[in-house]
């Protein structure tokens, strides 16, 4: 496929933007991960619980209360050390991604695409069970994100001389 040099420049930019932000996501993963390992799950539970009532006391569908309520009965379920370790060590490989794939190593781009891939079948499989808008959200994201770096791939890949 051959790109025109302002395509490949926007998607380029599109590109860098979308991994930027999935490293600012990693890096938030990472730091949810290291408090879940130390916070009680019981303590979040309960402060995200009483944050909800509060706003379904006023309106008694209010969106996002509805929703932190339900995030903070999967969260009591779900407990804080398969939380903590899943938080972190998913952000701990993605960084690792982002860092290769800004510094464009080629092996780094199928290698995301594969992970994310993995990431995006597992928040599939707990939309079914939460029907979570954050989860649908990222998982959209996900997908946005690695529709860029398969763009940028093919970009990177044009380039290469063939012999």
């Amino acid at each position: 496929m051959e790109f025109q040099p302002n395509q490949e420049s926007r998607i380029r930019m599109y590109f860098r933007i979308s991994i930027f932000l999935k490293g600012v996501v990693s890096l938030l993963e990472i730091i949810g991960g290291v408090l879940a390992l130390f916070i009680p799950v019981s303590a979040v539970t309960a402060y995200m619980v009483r944050l909800a009532e509060g706003e379904l006391s006023e309106d008694g569908y209010d969106f996002i209360a509805t929703h932190l309520i339900q995030l903070a009965h999967s969260l009591s379920v779900t407990g804080g050390l398969f939380i903590g370790i899943y938080l972190l060590s998913r952000g701990l490989i993605k960084l690792v991604l982002v860092v290769a794939l800004l510094k464009n190593q080629l092996w780094a781009y199928p290698s995301s695409l594969a992970v994310l891939g993995l990431f995006v079948l597992y928040q599939a499989y707990e939309i079914l069970h939460t029907h979570s808008v954050f989860l649908i959200a990222l998982t959209l994201f996900d997908l946005l994100v690695m529709w860029f770096i398969w763009r940028e791939y093919e970009v990177l890949r044009s380039h290469v001389v063939r012999p």
